[in-house]
């Protein structure tokens, strides 16, 4: 493929980055604010969406390692499947939130600042990386393979900080679910 045409490619692309970079977290944090009525809480859903964070970690790092070892079928593979998973997880993280009340962090000292700390930045990082994966996945699949690693760079640890502070974050709150 020319030049002209990765680019090209790339473009078409870019209106539907930039409305569901902005649409996301914009959906979510209104969602979040819902209560849907007389529905039982999905409380079972964390352990779940959180398992899912894990798996994306893993998924991600077996992902690098594939493309390290020329094994690019297997990297694409891996990459669509991550990408799926987020998607799974921000759905039953909504709809936990849609159905549950929020839990507040019991720990006390410097383990709630620690607590918050990680929480904090999970959440501005899992905003920041969603334009970061895409345009990311976008140039793989234009096959803009030289901008593709450039961004890739920078996209993998963020969305492995993501995950990886997903599950952390379940781990330190999760005694104080009710």
């Amino acid at each position: 493929m020319s030049k002209l045409n990765q680019v090209s490619d790339d473009k078409k692309y870019n209106k539907l980055i930039v409305i569901l970079s902005v649409a996301i977290p914009i959906v979510v944090a209104i969602l979040f604010r819902v209560r849907i009525p007389n529905v039982e809480p999905l409380s079972f859903l964390p352990p779940i969406y959180a398992t899912i964070n894990g798996i994306t970690a893993l998924l991600l790092l077996i992902a690098f390692w594939a493309i390290k070892n020329k094994k690019i079928v297997l990297h694409e593979n891996l990459m669509t499947t991550s990408l799926w998973c987020s998607v799974m997880f921000l759905v039953m993280y909504v709809a936990y939130h849609m159905t549950s009340d929020s839990t507040a962090f019991g720990g006390e000292g410097v383990i709630k600042y620690v607590y918050y700390f990680i929480l904090t930045t999970h959440i501005l990082l899992s905003v920041v990386i969603i334009p970061f994966v895409l345009i990311t996945y976008v140039r793989a699949i234009t096959n803009n393979i030289e901008k593709h690693k450039k961004i890739a760079r920078i996209t993998f640890p963020l969305w492995l900080y993501v995950a990886v502070t997903g599950v952390v974050v379940y781990l330190m709150i999760s005694p104080y679910y009710s």
